[in-house]
């Protein structure tokens, strides 16, 4: 079919604007819902004039208005960012992570933080109560006591081992203030620290 045979079939001429095109294309294609192959033919005929009129812009013979697109080059596909590699944990330490919800980290701290209070008072006390909640925190969640207990009682020996570290640190200048002995301040100060790391290992380890 002719280019003048496109125009026809729409009732259109080569002097036609683009919204003429447009509107006539419209009007044919709603009065012809029901002919397929009429409306195959109107599509045709628009999308032919409208691949002549982008050849003959990009021959520079005429002038299209800005507002009006044509795909006219193929879009060069983005370069793919190589993804940076995550880093892949050991098998056994996925075994030990956990990935708690917003309970199983503010409920633990709410109780650890009034132990640590608690501390203050008698920190033989709040430790025992501590190494419990925490192995009744961990088993609860693959009901494996024994791991509870190992997880409770590495936590526990690191917490002291920090806390007694900073209490010596601490404990002439903390003694000084409060009037207390310098041997219960660091008592006190590990007590605190074990309740924090007993924390973190009742959160995210299993």
């Amino acid at each position: 079919m002719s280019d003048q045979n496109y125009y026809d079939t729409l009732g259109l001429d080569e002097n036609s604007s683009f919204e003429e095109i447009q509107e006539a294309k419209e009007r044919l294609i709603a009065d012809c819902e029901d002919d397929r192959k009429q409306k195959e033919a109107i599509e045709a005929a628009y999308d032919a004039i409208l691949m002549e009129r982008l050849r003959l812009r990009q021959e520079g013979k005429i002038k299209v208005p800005d507002r009006i697109r044509f795909a006219e080059a193929t879009p060069e596909k983005p370069v793919a960012q190589s993804a940076t590699p995550s880093v892949e944990r050991p098998a056994w330490l996925d075994n030990f992570l956990d990935t708690p919800d917003r309970n199983d980290i503010l409920v633990p701290a709410g109780i650890f933080g009034i132990l640590a209070v608690v501390s203050l008072a008698g920190p033989s006390l709040a430790l025992a109560l501590g190494v419990g909640v925490s192995i009744y925190f961990i088993n609860r969640k693959e009901y494996r006591f024994w791991r509870a207990l190992l997880l409770t009682v590495v936590g526990l020996v690191v917490g002291l081992t920090i806390g007694i570290l900073i209490g010596q640190a601490l404990g002439p200048q903390a003694a000084a203030m409060s009037g207390a002995s310098a041997d219960l301040v660091t008592q006190q100060v590990a007590a605190i620290v074990s309740m924090i790391v007993l924390w973190m290992v009742t959160s995210f380890l299993r």
